[in-house]
């Protein structure tokens, strides 16, 4: 049977969430040669590269992203089985912040997985924009965080620390059949200018001249699925947003490329509770 090493996909998340294979080391209590030889062998094990190295530390490849999900998933279900046995049960109340993008189709079905599995364990869920998240997170109105930012030049960093749960490319989106008209502005969908994706992309088409204008703002992100489905105009959004109704603009269509938007758990807190840290860890290797 055909299977991977437990001990070497912690490595292996380890190094990923530490950055580099020395910073990872004592995350598993190994030393860094026994760190590098655990890496090479679930490589090895793999068949394909999982990171890049460089001098400022490593990356994930394609096959490294997809494996580091799974990984998270299995190494939260051994500790599950675990505390099963153990009788050792997740309980209390977690204040979770989720930003709206964040696989908007699931994301209720992913809450609901959640509090079946973990019945004494007590969400208080907020749905917010990303800025909100941060800001909320810093002063403590919140347990854990996900937010989003966007992987293009000039954005802001995170907080050392902070874990990439997820990476999605950005698409420009309408219904089935609409075009940009040529010679005519863009019909633009948006959600208020308050949000990062709203400013980002009105300067992005801004920087490139593409004349445009601003025909509908929606509160939320379900708003806008519904506003692109009912035909009334073009919207930049994640990956994840796409809807029944809505479908990727249909190349050619001569708006600018797009990058990629993450998404961030938030790093824990010095001295928080271990409770919250054993929540972070269970939904990051859930929402994966």
């Amino acid at each position: 049977m055909q299977h991977f090493d437990l001990d070497q996909l912690a490595t292996f998340v380890a190094v990923v969430e530490a950055g580099s294979l020395t910073a990872g080391a004592p995350r598993v209590f190994l030393s860094q040669s026994a760190v590098s030889e655990q890496v090479r062998k679930l490589e090895e094990r793999a068949g394909l590269p999982l990171l890049l190295r460089a001098k400022a530390g490593v990356s994930t490849t394609a096959a490294g992203d997809r494996l580091l999900a799974h990984a998270r998933r299995l190494l939260a279900l051994s500790e599950e089985a675990y505390r099963d046995l153990h009788g050792v049960t997740l309980q209390g109340e977690l204040r979770l912040a989720v930003t709206d993008y964040f696989r908007p189709l699931e994301l209720t079905r992913l809450l609901a997985r959640l509090g079946e599995q973990h019945p004494q364990v007590r969400l208080n869920v907020s749905v917010l924009k990303s800025g909100a998240i941060e800001a909320g997170y810093a002063r403590g109105a919140f347990d854990v965080g996900l937010s989003m930012r966007l992987a293009h030049a000039g954005a802001g960093t995170l907080e050392r620390g902070s874990r990439v749960l997820r990476r999605e490319s950005l698409q420009w989106m309408a219904a089935p059949g609409v075009r940009p008209a040529r010679g005519e502005p863009l019909r633009l969908l948006a959600l208020p200018d308050t949000c990062s994706l709203h400013q980002f992309t009105v300067g992005l088409l801004v920087r490139r001249k593409v004349a445009f204008s601003v025909v509908h703002i929606a509160s939320g992100v379900a708003g806008l699925q519904s506003a692109l489905a009912a035909g009334l105009g073009v919207a930049c959004l994640n990956e994840s947003s796409l809807a029944p109704g809505v479908v990727r603009l249909a190349e050619p269509h001569g708006l600018p490329a797009l990058p990629r938007a993450n998404f961030h758990v938030l790093p824990e807190r010095p001295g928080e509770d271990a409770f919250v840290t054993r929540a972070r860890a269970l939904l990051a290797a859930q929402f994966a």
